[in-house]
C-alpha cells in the first residue's frame, strides 16, 4: 500500500500578504516562496476574519470559524472544546507521525505527538534575534527523523519573524532602508512614544533615538526577506531527502500586521485589511498545478478541509469551511464574498466585510478612543482612512442587518451564544467590559518583551513528547 503523502506545513505568524513580493510588493521580500508559489497554487484574496493569534490558529487547525471552535479571544481561557477536532488529531488517527515545533500551550496545538520550541522572541548577545535560524536547529534534525520512518508525517512549523519585535540579524536589518533613523526632524514615530499602552515595549526594541517609522517598517520587511532565506533551506532538506514529490507544502499566517497605521502601532489588533489579508499557497507535485493564481475570497477555515481531501482522508466532521479544490480544478465554486469579523486582542469588536464596503463596531470603549461605528469604502478607500459611518447611516444600517442576520444563524447552527458577546474578561484583567476608552487606556499595557511573549504563551515548554 502506497504512504500516504506526508504535511510540512508553515504557519507564519504576523505574515501579512501585500509585503510579500509574490503577492505584489514592491520589495524582494519573498524570493524563495515565491518560487514555491510559482511551482504551486497562490490564493490571492485569503483572510483571516478573527484575530489575533488564538482564535486564528483555531480557526486554521480545526476548519471552524468562531462560532464552530468558540474561540474569539488572545487570552482564551482553558482548552479547546472536545467538540471540535484538530489536524493533529485527524493525522494522528490516520496513521501520521506529528510533530509541532514553537506551539506549545496553545489550545489550538491539541493533539501532536511531539511539542518542540526554541527561542522566537528575545535578541541574543548581538541585539538582534535569529529566529528562524533558531527554528532550522530544531526543525531540520526533526525533518530528517521523520523522514525515516515508515509512516507519513505533519510537521507544523509556527515561524516568529513577522511578529514583533522586528529584529532580523545583519545584512538584513538594513537590507530595505539606508536613511538616518534617529534624524531630529523626523517626527513620524512622535504619536506611537505617546501611546503610553505600547511606547514602552516598542521603545525596549527599537534603536535609541528611533525617530523614522521607514526604518521600523523596513525592519518587519528585512524580517521577513532574513526568514525567507531559512525557509529556504527547510525547501532545500526536502529536496536533498528526495521526498519532494510526496511532500505537499503549505504556507500561511494566522493574522497580519499593522505597522504604523491605524494608530495601532507594531501589532496585529484593528480589523482593517492588513490585520485580516494572510497569505495561502500550496504546493503538491502531480497533485496541483503549477503558477496558478486564484482571486476568488477564500479564508483560514478553508484550509483544513481542502488538505485532508488533497491527501484522500475522509472524515465526518462537518467543516465550516470548504474544500477549495474545487476551486483549483475550475469547477464550480460558490464563493462567500461578505465575511463577519471578530478582534479580541487589545479591543473587543466584530464587523462585516462585503467586497465594497467595511463596518466595524466596537462592544466596548477602545483604548484608541477610536469611534464606536466605523466604515469604510473599500474600493474608493482601500487604506481605510476615512470613516464615512456618519455621512453613510443607510449602509451602516444595511450591513449591522446583514450581520445581526449572520450570527442569529450561527447561534443557531452551533447552539451556542456568539463568543464575542460572552468573553467579558477577554483582556485578563478580571474586570468585566471596559467602561471608558480611558479606563482601556489606562488598563493595557504591554510593557517588556518578556511580559509580551507572556501573553502569548500559557507555558514554555522546551521539548516533549506525547505518546
Amino acid at each position: 500500500m502506497k504512504k500516504k503523502p506526508n504535511i510540512l506545513f508553515l504557519g507564519i505568524d504576523s505574515l501579512r500578504r501585500d509585503h510579500m513580493s509574490g503577492y505584489g510588493y514592491e520589495r524582494l521580500t519573498t524570493p524563495h516562496i515565491d518560487k514555491l508559489a510559482e511551482d504551486g497554487v497562490l490564493f490571492e484574496n485569503h483572510f483571516s476574519p478573527s484575530i489575533p493569534t488564538t482564535p486564528g490558529y483555531a480557526s486554521m487547525m480545526t476548519g471552524m470559524d468562531c462560532f464552530g471552535t468558540d474561540v474569539v479571544a488572545l487570552r482564551h481561557k482553558g482548552p479547546l472544546g472536545d467538540h471540535v477536532k484538530t489536524l493533529a488529531e485527524v493525522f494522528d488517527e490516520n496513521g501520521y507521525n506529528t510533530t509541532c515545533i514553537g506551539f506549545p500551550g496553545n489550545p489550538s496545538s491539541r493533539g501532536f505527538q511531539k511539542y518542540i520550541d526554541y527561542e522566537g522572541w528575545n535578541p541574543d548577545e548581538t541585539g538582534r534575534s535569529p529566529k528562524a535560524d533558531n527554528l532550522n536547529e530544531r526543525a531540520i534534525p526533526e525533518l530528517k527523523r521523520l523522514a525515516e520512518e515508515d509512516k507519513p508525517f505533519f510537521l507544523f512549523l509556527r515561524h516568529m519573524d513577522p511578529h514583533s519585535p522586528y529584529l532580523p540579524p545583519k545584512p538584513f536589518e538594513r537590507i530595505f532602508y539606508d536613511g538616518n533613523e534617529t534624524d531630529p526632524n523626523n517626527d513620524s514615530l512622535k504619536a506611537m512614544f505617546e501611546f503610553k499602552p505600547f511606547a514602552d515595549y516598542i521603545s525596549s526594541w527599537i534603536p535609541e533615538g528611533c525617530t523614522d517609522s521607514n526604518y521600523i517598517d523596513a525592519q518587519y520587511d528585512g524580517a521577513i526577506a532574513y526568514m525567507d532565506a531559512c525557509i529556504q533551506n527547510i525547501f532545500t532538506t526536502v529536496e536533498s531527502l528526495g521526498i519532494q514529490d510526496e511532500t505537499l507544502i503549505i504556507v500561511t499566517s494566522d493574522h497580519g500586521e499593522t505597522l504604523n497605521e491605524h494608530e495601532c502601532y507594531y501589532d496585529h489588533h484593528g480589523l482593517y485589511e492588513c490585520t485580516l489579508a494572510v497569505p495561502l499557497i500550496l504546493k503538491y507535485p502531480g497533485k496541483l498545478p503549477q503558477g496558478k493564481r486564484i482571486s476568488d475570497i477564500t479564508q483560514i477555515k478553508d484550509i483544513m478541509p481542502t488538505l485532508l481531501s488533497l491527501i484522500g482522508i475522509e472524515t465526518d466532521i462537518k467543516f465550516d469551511g470548504r474544500n477549495l479544490l474545487s476551486l483549483v480544478n475550475d469547477e464550480d465554486f460558490v464563493q462567500e464574498s461578505e465575511l463577519y469579523l471578530t478582534e479580541c486582542t487589545w479591543m473587543r469588536k466584530h464587523g462585516w466585510r462585503t467586497p465594497e464596503w467595511k463596518l466595524i463596531r466596537a462592544l466596548e470603549p477602545d483604548l484608541h478612543f477610536k469611534e464606536e461605528i466605523e466604515l469604510y469604502n473599500l474600493i474608493a478607500d482601500p487604506l481605510e482612512l476615512n470613516n464615512v459611518a456618519t455621512k453613510e447611516p443607510e449602509i451602516v444600517e444595511l450591513l449591522t442587518a446583514r450581520m445581526e442576520s449572520y450570527i442569529a444563524k450561527r447561534e443557531q447552527e452551533t447552539g451556542r451564544v456568539n463568543p464575542i458577546y460572552t468573553n467579558l474578561d477577554w483582556h485578563g484583567k478580571g474586570t468585566g467590559p471596559f467602561k471608558t476608552s480611558q479606563e482601556a487606556y489606562d488598563s493595557m499595557y504591554i510593557g517588556s518583551i518578556v511580559n509580551a511573549q507572556r501573553l502569548q504563551a500559557k507555558e514554555k515548554t522546551i521539548e516533549k513528547s506525547v505518546k
